[in-house]
Formats: C-alpha cells, sequence, structure tokens
C-alpha cells in the first residue's frame, strides 16, 4: 500500500509543476546588454482621440476669441482639470474657433501643437500651445492579478510597464503568448509576444498605443485546472504507471 501511496505522489508531482523555461521572462536578458533605446517615442493621434488643448500668451484677454462657448470656455492656462477636450472626428480633423477645421490624425502632440502655434500666430504672437491626449488608456486582461483599464497620464507605457500595472502574471499565465489588439488605420492588428524572450523589445508591441487590449492566456495548466480539459496525458501516464508497479508486484 505505502508503494502505491508513494508512487501516486510521484505522479502528482511530476504533472503539476512547471519548467523553469515556463516560468522565467526574459531568458536570453543577456542580448540586450548595450542595445539603443529609442527615446524619441511618442503616439500619434487618432480619430475618437480627445485632446485637451491649453493655451497661454501674457495678454490672456487676446486669446478669449479662441475659447469654445462650450465644453471649454476656460481652456486658457494648463491648471483646469475639469476641461473637457476636442473629440477627433472619423476624418482626423478637430474643430478650432476661428481657425475652423484642423487636421490632427496621424500627428503627434509636438507636431499639432507645432500645427496650431503657427496658425494661431497670426492672431496672436506670444502664444503658446499645449496639447494632452486626454483618453490615454489600455486595458489588460486574463491571468493577471489585477485586471482592468489603465489610464496612462504621460502618454508612454511599454507592454512589460502594463503588467507590471496589473500586478504582473499569475501562477497560471501563459508568458510564451501574450496577445496585443490594436486598432490602427481603420484595422485590427493583433501581435503575439513570448515573455520569456526579449526579441519583442524591438517589436511595434513593445510600446502601447493608447487602446490597446493586452490579453494573457491561461497557460494549459490554468485551463486544465478551469475543468475544461481534462488532463488527458497525466492520466494516461498516471495509469501507465499504475499498470507497470501491479504487473511488477504480481509477478
Amino acid at each position: 500500500m505505502k508503494k502505491y501511496c508513494l508512487l501516486f505522489v510521484l505522479a502528482f508531482s511530476l504533472f503539476s509543476c512547471a519548467t523553469k523555461k515556463q516560468i522565467l521572462y526574459f531568458q536570453d536578458a543577456d542580448t540586450l546588454n548595450q542595445t539603443a533605446i529609442d527615446k524619441n517615442f511618442e503616439p500619434l493621434i487618432e480619430p475618437n482621440d480627445i485632446l485637451h488643448i491649453a493655451l497661454s500668451s501674457m495678454d490672456q484677454e487676446v486669446l478669449l476669441p479662441f475659447v469654445r462657448t462650450t465644453g471649454l470656455e476656460n481652456n486658457i492656462g494648463n491648471n483646469n482639470a475639469g476641461l473637457q477636450g476636442y473629440l477627433v472626428s472619423n476624418t482626423g480633423l478637430i474643430h478650432f474657433p476661428v481657425l475652423g477645421d484642423v487636421a490632427v490624425a496621424g500627428k503627434t502632440r509636438g507636431e499639432v501643437e507645432t500645427t496650431l502655434q503657427t496658425q494661431l500666430e497670426d492672431y496672436v504672437k506670444d502664444v503658446v500651445v499645449d496639447v494632452r491626449i486626454m483618453n490615454f488608456k489600455i486595458t489588460v486582461l486574463g491571468q493577471v492579478t489585477h485586471p482592468g483599464v489603465f489610464e496612462i497620464k504621460d502618454e508612454r507605457v511599454t507592454l512589460p510597464e502594463a503588467i507590471g500595472l496589473a500586478g504582473d502574471f499569475t501562477l497560471d499565465g501563459n508568458r510564451n503568448e501574450v496577445v496585443i489588439i490594436r486598432e490602427e488605420d481603420g484595422k485590427r492588428k493583433v501581435g503575439r509576444i513570448d515573455f520569456t524572450q526579449t526579441d519583442f523589445f524591438n517589436s511595434p508591441f513593445y510600446f502601447l498605443k493608447q487602446n490597446d487590449v493586452v490579453y494573457v492566456e491561461p497557460s494549459l495548466k490554468g485551463v486544465k485546472k478551469s475543468g475544461f480539459l481534462p488532463d488527458i496525458p497525466a492520466m494516461l501516464s498516471l495509469v501507465t504507471i499504475i499498470l507497470s508497479t501491479v504487473i511488477i508486484l504480481t509477478r
């Protein structure tokens, strides 16, 4: 009887433990040594983004004609957190007071600031423009400790940072296949990232964009634990061990 118990314990331990290669992140981290870092990454403004546009000048009164009469009456200055922003239309435009329609989609914040400042200088010589993307958020789902929607205030977040914001992988998270779903140029793009390797540091999915969805799939172990998939290989192996033991003991 003791022999049978020992075999059951051994079989259970063999089929319930993950290997080191399934757990460790960045297993080829040495390849990153001295590699260049992209410090100039800036997200591009897209349709349906909401922009906070603040204006400032030595003479604040001259800016009044450029203040919207609804939603953004107090957009002069940078310290009104309750502002409603400019919604980028499906055609990539915002409607700005006096200036009319201004194309912003496909541009960085800095490029939009330059565009607006250039046009406003015809009216206000010392105008300063500040643009922020108000709805920069990402969604992290699946096998992470704290799934949810996360607002990114500085508009710059990497995939590892996103996993960190969500509390890291759970023990049942599949580190070999993290899915990123992105909408870009009217199309959906899907990337699959292996967190045990570092080649994704050069991937277009390393820096996340606004409204990206990150999904951590369950590992095979996690699927088995959910009850949707019977652990057939483990069951067969256990039966094989038991049958072999029975044959040996009955000889």
